[in-house]
């Protein structure tokens, strides 16, 4: 897996994760890898804590993401966005030398 990154909204009372991972090498786009609510989001969070995974707090683009089925690629009008997302992921995990592959 080239990336990996997870997507959180903590502005309610009900927390939600979005895990999506891309490999350059096999998808053509991003795909979601796991989502939820609740214990799952935070297990999710917790998973991603414990093995550095990257974490954006982003309760507009946690919502879109939400709606897509877990293993389905992410959609024509996220990718700018998310591609974004992921760019900035990128520049911060070179700065600091931690490189999830």
């Amino acid at each position: 897996m080239t990336s990996l990154h997870i997507h959180t909204d903590s502005n309610d009372d009900k927390v939600k994760a979005v895990a999506l991972g891309y490999d350059q090498n096999k998808d053509e786009a991003p795909r979601v890898l796991a989502s939820g609510k609740n214990k799952i989001a935070e297990q999710i969070i917790a998973v991603a804590k414990q093995n550095g995974i990257p974490i954006r707090d982003d309760p507009v683009l946690t919502a879109a993401l939400m709606e897509i089925d877990i293993n389905q690629t992410i959609p024509p009008e996220l990718y700018r966005v998310v591609a974004e997302v992921l760019s900035y992921i990128y520049r911060i995990q070179h700065k600091t030398g931690k490189v999830n592959n």
